[in-house]
């Protein structure tokens, strides 16, 4: 005989061919009936609607069933089982908990009806996650994977390009070497044949000069007078002089000048193309989504920044548009553009200046701030800027009032920005040598520390300049830590951006509508352009496009890039995108 199985041993999902829960029974049930919370199979199920007792109960596939109510015994009243929702207090009671005083008056719904509700929804989601998501992602594993694959082949392709190429270089580099040292082999037979010949003109003459020895030594003897009296007539006794010889004089070989550059531009160069990565395309889910729907602020802010993601991209190269002068200073540091098109820039020794765009001098105030990114311009149209000595943040309004606007207790504030989205306040502080992320809303109220991540390490030492991503991520540039660290709008960690190659040494940060990072770097002297997830794409600006010692970027609402530099008053406008 087939032993059934309970209900907590079904899954939920599973295909049912189970024993019908009819006494006697022993046929495989379909169905099931929410009244009486039991399995039945199709004859029983025919009983079951003949009965006059269970005629009017609902009998159901059994998928589509009800979920029999846990049995749960109520805390207050132990004799009692909870069976009923209290849509006031949304807690769980039995049926006496409604009599007291505590819900009195409230209305009540049959918890059973609210299990069978939840159930449902997550019967559908379940569907949803089986019959989408999961298939879906498997497809996307599946095509990762095939990527992995087809990279593989194409950096196994370079690899082989690079050696065949190195062969190359390696065979013209053997017959350069030939070359020369035929070169000097002929050098070598050439002295050496001169030296040879000077060498037998020398052994000839000592030859001659053994053979006049013998004849000098003929003459003095009595028994030849006759000879004696030739050789003193005889001019023979002159010894002639030694032959003239010259020392040879060798080649010099002078080492090629090179270097490991050279070699690499012999060997060709392997380049990341400057393009945004493609999104994989993901096939939309046909079951009906849960979601709730956005405002209508929302769903045209949604629309608005789909269409302009739709229709920008990085451009294939950076055109300067235009320039403008922050009169009497050399320097800017930070900068903040209003709406009204006015530019407020930090120079050295803490001044704020604002001018307008013809570089006209508006108003300069004093400030404690300096190489950070301490000021912002608020959704409202205010300048708001962080004052670390005195511990607090000021307001400047349209009407130039300052006034004081937050104060941050034991904490230094030293970076702000004002979110353009919703118009939260994020600042970077330090105290004690370690920094923290707090974030106010637009009225001044605290609402977020970010300051730890989730193993209890400190997050930041010194947040230099902070912005906010279009997704919600807040981008901190660490100075100390040589950093940007980046976290997500609930102040988890995502990543740390450590610079590309070299060391690093972060000032003014941004972000654009592509959700790109741009960041200044103080060591290379550059600006880098990151994707939201701390991917490396390009140095967007260096010293060919004009750029040095840049401190300060911004992105306006025409997309255009703002650059301050260390070493002039002049602020550049350069457009990267298409």
């Amino acid at each position: 005989m087939m032993m059934a199985l309970s209900e907590s041993q079904i899954p939920p999902d599973a295909q049912h061919y189970l024993v019908c829960g009819t006494e006697d029974c022993e046929r495989n049930y379909q169905f099931y009936c929410n009244d009486c919370h039991q399995s039945i199979c199709e004859q029983c199920r025919d009983e079951h609607q003949k009965n006059k007792k269970t005629k009017n109960h609902e009998v159901v596939p059994y998928k589509q069933r009800k979920r029999l109510l846990p049995v749960e015994k109520c805390k207050i009243h132990p004799t009692r089982h909870l069976e009923l929702l209290c849509e006031e207090c949304q807690i769980p009671i039995c049926s006496k908990c409604t009599g007291t005083k505590e819900h009195h008056g409230h209305a009540f719904t049959d918890l059973e009806l609210v299990f069978a509700e939840k159930c449902s929804l997550c019967q559908i989601e379940i569907t949803k996650i089986r019959s989408y998501f999961e298939p879906t992602s498997q497809d996307l594993k599946k095509e990762i994977s095939g990527d992995v694959k087809e990279i593989k082949k194409i950096m196994e392709g370079i690899r082989t390009s690079i050696r065949t190429e190195a062969e190359a270089v390696k065979k013209l580099v053997d017959t350069v070497t030939s070359d020369k040292i035929e070169q000097v082999d002929k050098i070598e037979q050439s002295l050496l044949q001169t030296l040879n010949g000077q060498r037998q003109k020398i052994d000839d003459y000592i030859n001659y000069l053994s053979d006049l020895i013998q004849t000098f030594n003929g003459y003095p003897s009595p028994s030849n007078i006759e000879q004696l009296t030739i050789a003193l007539k005889s001019e023979i006794l002159i010894i002639p002089p030694i032959p003239e010889t010259s020392k040879p004089v060798p080649p010099v070989f002078t080492a090629g000048q090179y270097s490991k550059e050279d070699v690499a531009k012999l060997l060709g160069r392997i380049t990341v193309p400057n393009t945004k990565p493609e999104n994989r395309k993901i096939k939309p889910m046909e079951v009906a989504s849960t979601q709730m729907k956005p405002s209508g602020k929302h769903r045209k802010q949604d629309r608005e920044n789909s269409d302009v993601n739709q229709t920008l991209s990085l451009s294939s190269s950076v055109t300067k548009v235009r320039e403008y002068e922050v009169p009497g200073f050399d320097g800017v540091y930070h900068i903040s553009l209003s709406q009204s098109g006015r530019l407020w820039a930090s120079v050295l020794y803490g001044d704020l200046v604002q001018t307008d765009l013809q570089g006209n001098q508006l108003q300069k105030i004093q400030t404690s701030g300096e190489y950070e990114g301490y000021h912002t311009v608020t959704q409202d149209g205010d300048l708001i800027y962080t004052d670390k000595d005195n511990k607090v943040i000021n307001r400047i309004t349209p009407d130039n009032t300052i006034t004081e606007f937050i104060k941050t207790g034991d904490w230094a504030p030293l970076s702000i920005h004002s979110s353009h989205n919703h118009g939260d306040i994020l600042v970077g502080m330090i105290k004690n040598r370690e920094g923290k992320v707090t974030r106010y809303n637009k009225t001044g109220t605290e609402i977020q520390n970010i300051q730890r991540d989730n193993k209890g390490q400190v997050l930041y030492s010194y947040p230099r300049y902070i912005t906010e991503n279009i997704n919600g991520d807040v981008c901190v540039s660490d100075s100390n830590k040589h950093a940007v660290v980046v976290v997500d709008k609930s102040g988890q960690h995502r990543f740390s951006y450590t610079g590309h190659g070299s060391r690093f040494y972060p000032y003014g940060i941004c972000t654009d509508v592509l959700g790109h990072i741009l960041v200044c770097d103080d060591i290379s002297e550059t600006v880098h352009l990151l994707n939201q997830d701390g991917q490396f794409l390009s140095l967007l600006l260096t010293e060919q496009q004009g750029v040095k010692y840049p401190y300060s970027v911004c992105v306006d609402d025409e997309n255009n890039l703002w650059v301050g530099q260390g070493n002039t008053n002049t602020v550049t406008v350069y457009k990267y995108l298409q």
